[in-house]
């Protein structure tokens, strides 16, 4: 069996193996593959493994030899899944391997913004305190999260274990999701609107699909509604917000502060307004990325095309 990986970089810059995946067949390990480079690497393969590279209906007609995709993700968005299908091609992703992960780079980016840990860091090493007359010095507020509002916008596996970590910080949790009030934790408020979360949460964090109901849920209009003190945090999807809108927002103190691990575009582009605001911190789309969740992936991914070659697809996302 020919496997082709297309985009194998970012799963795995050289801390893991492929050995588990070259057990199964043939294997051709890309770092990256450009949409030029596509069609000569993908040709005659069986097995198409791919993180950002878009395989779309033209691609899948032209590779008749294909029988499994194996996005190694969780979003699938890069594969043309209707196409597949009548291709009958399976088509699998990788389903809560990075729960936790995402849940702790959204409270790193919470903790950061409220206590300034890398600020204060670097102005000890530059001698700041030491020159201090007194014990200790701070140069603006910091906060407690403890009775805070926490608002989590989609309540699935990461929504849920930021906020098992918002409540054993003692805040209060407030949540928005098509889950009824039952289906919750007893500790977890329901809200009746996304426009409540906004209005009435000290924090909002997104947890929620890229759709086109919630493409730039995060606007002006709602941005207005938060509190001048209120953070925003994204660890979902850059389409989640408007980053004119935010941008703005943040730079006229509508809105406290904002950490960021997406962007629309990624890697940004150089002019993005976001990059050059002091209230706003972007990590660069590595909240997945911790050791622990990528050992996950990969053993994840090889299972999944195990299965298929068993005979029952898991994971298949194509029917």
């Amino acid at each position: 069996m020919k496997i082709v990986v297309l985009d194998g970089y970012t799963l795995n810059p050289g801390d893991l193996s492929w050995d588990a995946l070259k057990e199964l067949g043939d294997v051709t390990v890309y770092d990256r593959t450009a949409p030029g480079e596509l069609m000569e690497r993908a040709k005659g393969a069986e097995v198409l493994l791919t993180n950002k590279v878009v395989l779309d209906a033209e691609t899948l007609r032209s590779l008749p030899e294909l029988k499994y995709i194996g996005v190694l993700a969780t979003g699938y968005n890069v594969v043309d899944v209707e196409a597949a299908r009548e291709a009958g091609i399976v088509v699998t992703n990788i389903p809560a391997y990075s729960t936790d992960s995402v849940a702790q780079m959204a409270f790193s980016h919470i903790l950061n913004i409220v206590q300034r840990v890398d600020v204060y860091a670097d102005e000890a090493r530059e001698g700041k305190w030491s020159s201090r007359k007194d014990f200790c010095y701070w140069n603006a507020p910091l906060h407690e999260l403890a009775g805070k509002k926490m608002g989590i916008i989609g309540f699935g596996h990461t929504g849920s274990a930021t906020a098992r970590i918002a409540a054993a910080f003692g805040m209060d949790v407030h949540v928005y999701t098509r889950k009824s009030a039952m289906q919750l934790p007893h500790d977890v408020h329901k809200c009746p609107s996304l426009d409540e979360v906004f209005r009435k949460c000290d924090i909002v964090s997104l947890h929620c699909p890229l759709s086109e109901k919630t493409r730039e849920m995060v606007n002006a209009e709602r941005l207005k509604m938060m509190k001048p003190t209120a953070i925003l945090i994204n660890t979902g999807r850059g389409g989640l917000i408007n980053e004119k809108d935010l941008a703005e927002a943040l730079a006229g103190g509508t809105i406290a502060a904002a950490g960021l691990d997406v962007l629309v575009s990624e890697p940004p582009h150089a002019d993005n307004p976001l990059l050059r605001l002091k209230n706003c911190f972007i990590t660069p789309h590595i909240a997945w990325a911790t050791y622990e969740a990528r050992v996950r992936l990969m053993d994840l991914a090889v299972n999944n095309l195990k299965a298929f070659i068993g005979g029952k697809p898991e994971n298949n996302v194509a029917i």
